[in-house]
């Protein structure tokens, strides 16, 4: 299936300011195959050492620091050649070899000329952990669940993903392409953007098989709960979880440790919601305060909303039958639209660097802060077709002098109402591209 940061990885490769590389991401996201496929189709040849299957691969790292020692050894016990510039070479599963992390600094240092490219499970937590770190000698890229885009590609859809790159102009997005497109949204809100759960759909056909591969995502991500270093946190770490769509079917979808467990207090759950955090299992975003740049010199730390990595995961997590597919526009409005909500931040996350923001005043909240370029953006989630936006205009009222644009995603279509561009829920990827279009025309 096509990725679209294989060309991140190309670039990687072609950078003369190029480090080691630790790719990092959820478990099942892809991150094996998708540098196992850039070794072998960009590369003359791609090496591959598991850390979690071959424990003794260690000792080559623990007995010395000398990066042309350590690679010899992997040469001999691979029979595999190691060629500068034309090999890559991989190593999965370093989140418990800390070892082996440490010995990229030396790989940089000493032979930058190899190319060497890392991956792991649950890495976002060894690499939260105050240990001996190569800071400064590694480059760090992130792999998603995949996008509504790469689910269209997949699910033979390139048409689709063709008209919608075509777009040049802030115009209606005729039916003929409209209609399809929301519907292809919908069986993407249910299989969401994990791969075998995609690829299972787009050649099988077969949602029980597709809802059980989510399933078995599911139940592997809650049996990594238990990797915490201390194990009091597990129980906390699982109802925090199991609490994130009780959280979501609020209006006020503000996170709140209450709904976690009757009585919980921040101070006894927060190294366990961390955690969550740190594993890229859920996305936390801040209230600010104000639409001031840089945004995150306005946080309210004390809060915040938390999103599932996936929409698919959410949906599973949530125990929604499939059947919500074929009942008209009830995927995008289920509880409070969380679905949607999760979706566009998903999609923010892949094209902003800033991450998002929302904000609040008394009964009014915008949904998400966007920081693009100079501007603060606000944006608004309408999972159904009432366009009507009081905390937007409220919001446009308290803060008229810095807001140039807003944007909107609902079931309407493409357009510009003054300031405000509703863009369809099927367009969210595109966001970043139609905000530069809108802002020439202003």
């Amino acid at each position: 299936m096509e990725r679209f940061i294989l060309n991140n990885l190309i670039e990687w490769k072609n950078s003369k300011y190029r480090k080691p590389l630790i790719l990092k991401g959820v478990r099942q996201v892809g991150k094996t195959w998708i540098l196992k496929e850039f070794g072998k189709n960009y590369y003359k040849n791609f090496v591959y050492f598991n850390f979690d299957e071959n424990i003794e691969y260690l000792q080559f790292f623990q007995t010395t620091k000398d990066p042309r020692r350590i690679l010899q050894n992997l040469m001999l016990i691979s029979g595999e050649k190691i060629e500068a510039e034309n090999t890559l070479v991989i190593f999965d599963e370093i989140q418990d070899a800390p070892e082996v992390i440490n010995s990229l600094k030396y790989f940089y240092e000493n032979i930058p000329e190899i190319h060497i490219a890392c991956a792991g499970s649950l890495l976002g937590i060894a690499l939260a952990k105050p240990s001996s770190f190569p800071v400064g000698k590694v480059d760090f890229l992130s792999i998603n669940p995949m996008t509504f885009s790469e689910f269209l590609i997949a699910n033979g859809d390139q048409n689709l993903k063709s008209y919608l790159d075509s777009v040049d102009s802030i115009e209606n997005i005729p039916d003929a392409f409209f209609n399809p497109l929301c519907e292809k949204l919908k069986m993407y809100y249910l299989t969401g953007g994990m791969p075998e759960a995609v690829y299972i759909w787009t050649h099988e056909r077969n949602t029980e098989l597709m809802l059980k591969s989510l399933n078995n995502i599911i139940e592997a991500y809650e049996k990594d709960f238990a990797k915490h270093p201390n194990i009091k946190e597990f129980p906390k770490i699982s109802m925090i979880w199991k609490s994130i769509p009780s959280q979501l079917s609020r209006e006020n979808k503000k996170f709140i440790y209450k709904v976690v467990k009757e009585g919980a207090r921040a101070r006894e759950y927060e190294d366990a919601l961390q955690w969550l955090v740190d594993a890229n299992l859920v996305n936390k975003i801040y209230r600010s305060s104000a639409p001031k740049l840089p945004l995150s010199a306005y946080d309210d730390l004390s809060a915040f909303k938390i999103y599932l990595v996936d929409v698919g995961l959410l949906n599973r997590l949530s125990l929604l039958s499939p059947s919500a597919f074929a009942e008209g526009n009830r995927l995008f409005t289920e509880f409070k639209g969380a679905l949607t909500e999760n979706y566009i931040l998903e999609s923010l996350e892949n094209q902003f660097e800033t991450k998002a923001r929302y904000w609040t005043d008394n009964i009014y909240e915008v949904d998400f802060l966007i920081q693009h370029e100079n501007q603060v953006i606000p944006i608004e989630v309408k999972a159904g077709i009432n366009l009507k936006s009081r905390s937007l205009k409220k919001f446009t009222e308290k803060y008229k002098d810095e807001v140039k644009l807003k944007i909107r995603f609902s079931l309407d279509n493409l357009k510009l109402d003054d300031n405000i561009l509703n863009i369809p829920i099927f367009m969210a990827d595109y966001t970043k591209y139609l905000i530069s279009l809108v802002l020439k025309k202003i």
